[in-house]
C-alpha cells in the first residue's frame, strides 16, 4: 500500500510512543480481504476506479482503533480494514490503495477537490455535511464523550459540569460544535492526541470527541486517563464520496450490507477496535 507523507506532529509523535512501547492490544493481524474482479457500468465511478487499478482513500493517521500509523508508518484500524473491503470489491488490493492523511477540517475539501476517492475517518454524517458531499453507510454508531484524569479529580459527569471549565477538542469536528453548547472556553487543535498534554498539565479539566476515538487513548496511555462513560450525542460514521454520485454511494452500502451479513464487518472490528471494545450490531445504511 502507498501512503500519502503528510503526518502531522500529532501523528509523528505517535509513530514513535508506538516504537517505543508496541500497538496496544494483541489481535492477530487481519487477512487482507479477497479482490474481486466484478463487471460495472462504463463511466461509473467503480468502473474508473477498477480500471486505473488504485484508489486514494483518506483516513486519520492519530486515532487509535480506527486510523493510526503504526511503527512503518502504514495507517491500521477499522476504518482502515473498511477501507480494503471497498477496495477490494472494486478489484484492488490493498497494494494499490494510496491512504491520505486526512483531519477534521479538510475531509470535505479533500472529497471536493477529486484529493481523494473516499474519506473513512471517523467521520460523522449530519445534514451541513451532506450539502457539499455523500455518504454511503453509516457502518458503526458512536456518541460523543469526555476523557479525563484517571480517577476524574474533578469530578465531571456529564458536559453539564463543564461551564466556565476549559476543554479540548478537534478544529472543525461536530464535536468543537457540540461542546460549544455547554462552555465557552474550548481549546481547538489539529489532532486529538494534541489535547493529551493540556489534559496532563490541568490546562483543560477534560477532551471532547466520540467515545471510540478516546477509548483507544486512555487505552494507549492507561493508566493516566480515564472516560466518563455518558454518551451526550449520537455520531452515525459514515463514508464520504463526491457528491451526488448515487451509484458509488449505493455501491459501498450494498459492500457494507454484505459484510454485515457474511461477518467480515465483525472480523474487521474484533481485529482493531474490538481489541478494546465489544463488538456492536452494526446499524442499517441510510440509502437516502
Amino acid at each position: 500500500m502507498r501512503v500519502t507523507k503528510t503526518l502531522s506532529i500529532s501523528a509523528l509523535a505517535l509513530v514513535a510512543a508506538l516504537t517505543m512501547a508496541g500497538c496496544a492490544g494483541g489481535a492477530d493481524e487481519a487477512e487482507a480481504p479477497e479482490v474481486e474482479q466484478t463487471e460495472f457500468a462504463a463511466g461509473s465511478t467503480m468502473a474508473k476506479l477498477q480500471e486505473a487499478g488504485e484508489i486514494t482513500i483518506g483516513t486519520k493517521f492519530d486515532q487509535p482503533l480506527f486510523g493510526q500509523v503504526d511503527v512503518d508508518g502504514d495507517p491500521q484500524g477499522f476504518d482502515v480494514e473498511m477501507g480494503k473491503l471497498i477496495a477490494a470489491k472494486l478489484g484492488i488490493s490493498e497494494d494499490n490503495i494510496t491512504w491520505t492523511e486526512t483531519v477534521s477540517a479538510n475531509r470535505e475539501p479533500f472529497i471536493e477537490s477529486g484529493e481523494v476517492d473516499v474519506v473513512i475517518a471517523t467521520y460523522t454524517i449530519n445534514d451541513a455535511r451532506k450539502e457539499v458531499i455523500s455518504f454511503a453507510g453509516p457502518y458503526y454508531e458512536a456518541g460523543q464523550d469526555l476523557l479525563v484524569l484517571a480517577g476524574n479529580p474533578e469530578g465531571i459527569e456529564g458536559p453539564e459540569d463543564l461551564t466556565g471549565k476549559a476543554v479540548c477538542t478537534v478544529s472543525g469536528s461536530t464535536s468543537e460544535k457540540n461542546i460549544a453548547e455547554y462552555t465557552t472556553d474550548v481549546i481547538a487543535t489539529g489532532g486529538y492526541a494534541d489535547c493529551l498534554e493540556p489534559l496532563r498539565t490541568g490546562a483543560v479539566v477534560a477532551v471532547t470527541t466520540d467515545n471510540v476515538i478516546l477509548a483507544g487513548l486512555a487505552d494507549q496511555n492507561s493508566p493516566e486517563f480515564e472516560v466518563v462513560g455518558n454518551p451526550f450525542t449520537e455520531e452515525p460514521y459514515g463514508i464520504g464520496l463526491a457528491k451526488d454520485d448515487t451509484d458509488f454511494r449505493n455501491f459501498i452500502n450494498d459492500v457494507l450490507e454484505e459484510s454485515y451479513e457474511d461477518g467480515t464487518w465483525a472480523e474487521a472490528w474484533e481485529n482493531t477496535a474490538g481489541v478494546v471494545l465489544d463488538t456492536p450490531e452494526p446499524p442499517a445504511v441510510d440509502r437516502y
